[in-house]
């Protein structure tokens, strides 16, 4: 759970998985939205696939990102869980 919450804490991975939500994206097209180096985006990919947000499937040259929402459930999930006083 440690991993999740360090790659939601930074705005470059948020707006990646931003971008993610709206359709599956090869590194070339997320890096383009971005003023940074690819090796940077590289990176922050890699920090998100740790963190199992996002699924990497190679097609041809390319690997194709995109969202992986289970983890996300789970952990809005144990929020919801949190925030209800009383309940057991």
């Amino acid at each position: 759970m440690g991993d999740v919450w360090k790659a939601l804490a930074d705005p470059t991975r948020r707006k990646i998985l931003s971008l993610l939500k709206k359709q599956d994206m090869n590194a070339g097209e997320i890096a383009a939205e971005f003023n940074m180096t690819k090796p940077s985006i590289s990176n922050h990919l890699n920090i998100l696939k740790q963190a199992d947000l996002v699924d990497a499937e190679k097609q041809g040259q390319n690997v194709v990102y995109s969202l992986k929402t289970s983890v996300l459930e789970d952990i809005l999930g144990m929020l919801s869980d949190l925030t209800k006083r009383g309940e057991d």
